[in-house]
């Protein structure tokens, strides 16, 4: 079983950003209000950008890392990351 750190977009123009071991799942959780406290109110959710890690305590390493950073550096990592797969 592999981990994930993730970030959404969310209806309301905020990220959010969390870890999974299934991302599609976690996904339509947070659409169905059953994800995250915080996105349970800003449904629809959009993936922006994903990460595979190590294991656990990596990916929650890397999810505090990418909560420091500011809006415009999360923006810029998600347009990286999903250009880069196109």
């Amino acid at each position: 079983m592999g981990w994930f750190i993730y970030m959404v977009r969310c209806s309301d123009g905020s990220l959010y950003t969390g870890i999974t071991t299934d991302i599609s799942r976690r996904i339509k959780e947070h659409n169905t209000r059953k994800g995250a406290f915080y996105t349970k109110n800003k449904v629809p959710v959009k993936l922006v950008y994903k990460e595979k890690a190590t294991s656990r305590s990596a990916a929650l390493k890397r999810e505090y890392a990418i909560k420091a950073l500011s809006r415009k550096e999360k923006l810029a990592l998600a347009d990286c990351i999903f250009s880069m797969e196109e």
